[in-house]
């Protein structure tokens, strides 16, 4: 009897999902029929993304695991009718996007790229010269599978790199820290922060006045994380005292950001569409078909979410 894999994740990414999912499954051994609409009760797993066609799991008594298509879960993680195993996405692809991004920005910034692409006025200023790597410390804030492949990367070109999250971790190359203690010193004279930390009530806001003040004067903050973890105005207050010399942001508590945000038009602040890293349907369906083979096998699915902590 096939297995019955609802594709829950929306209209406009099924004609996308369709045939990577067949080809993953076919590949993984596993005889599957995938529709959009199923007798709930005959599911056997749902593929899912935040905005899709699935707001009450009550009727899925059989579906043995929501496999999301987002990195983040915190749109559904607290969905109390949500009872079945949640496992969000670890794509390797998404991960390569993320690195590329974090690196070309911190880079940007460090390099002062800006002013010789944005400004050329005529004027010879051979005098700003950019310190080298390993004295440009970087912190990143969130040390899961984005954080650390972030983190690492930035080691490997000599930026002395610090780690921080909320329970103790080891990544080679990182000077890593933990704990309300280990966030201070994280922020510490930072001069470039990046943020990749899950959203929850813990981490909202936890970018805040108090914390840009750590950091090191005219340093730099990327956000390519979630929006609501920085408190906007007292970013636009650090950069306007000068605190921070720029912020390069990806994401924002309201998606579109509204045109008239002050984020828009601020001469210090980057704005990217929330392009930083997205779920590539080849390598996301290699994921998700071997989280379908597991839970067919009886084995630990890969990336579950723990409910309590929220990630």
């Amino acid at each position: 009897m096939p297995i019955t894999v609802q594709f829950a994740a929306g209209p406009r990414l099924w004609p996308e999902y369709r045939e990577p999912l067949a080809r993953a499954f076919a590949a993984a051994g596993l005889d599957v029929a995938m529709t959009e609409a199923a007798d709930p009760a005959a599911v056997d797993y749902i593929v899912f993304a935040p905005g899709g066609t699935i707001t009450d799991f009550t009727p899925y008594t059989r579906c043995k695991a929501v496999l999301n298509l987002w990195a983040g879960v915190e749109r559904i993680v607290d969905n109390p009718t949500l009872t079945q195993p949640l496992c969000r996405m670890v794509d390797p692809a998404l991960t390569d996007g993320m690195v590329e991004y974090v690196v070309g920005h911190v880079l940007r910034h460090h390099l002062g790229m800006d002013q010789h692409i944005l400004h050329q006025d005529g004027v010879w200023r051979n005098h700003l010269i950019p310190p080298i790597a390993r004295e440009r410390p970087v912190t990143i804030l969130g040390l899961g599978a984005l954080g650390a492949a972030c983190g690492q990367a930035l080691a490997r070109l000599n930026f002395p790199v610090t780690g921080w999250s909320r329970s103790p971790k080891e990544v080679a190359g990182i000077r890593c820290l933990s704990g309300a203690d280990g966030l201070a010193a994280a922020l510490d004279g930072a001069q470039v922060v990046v943020l990749l930390l899950p959203l929850t009530a813990e981490t909202e806001s936890l970018l805040n006045a108090d914390r840009f003040g750590l950091m090191a004067p005219g340093g730099f903050v990327i956000n390519p994380g979630r929006g609501p973890l920085i408190d906007d105005a007292a970013l636009l207050a650090a950069l306007d005292s000068g605190q921070l010399a720029h912020a390069t942001l990806d994401v924002f508590r309201q998606e579109p950001l509204p045109p008239a945000h002050p984020f828009w038009a601020h001469p210090k602040v980057t704005v990217t569409p929330h392009i930083a890293a997205d779920t590539r349907a080849e390598s996301a369906s290699r994921l998700v078909a071997e989280n379908i083979r597991r839970g067919e096998a009886g084995e630990p699915f890969l990336h579950q979410v723990d409910r309590a902590r929220g990630y």
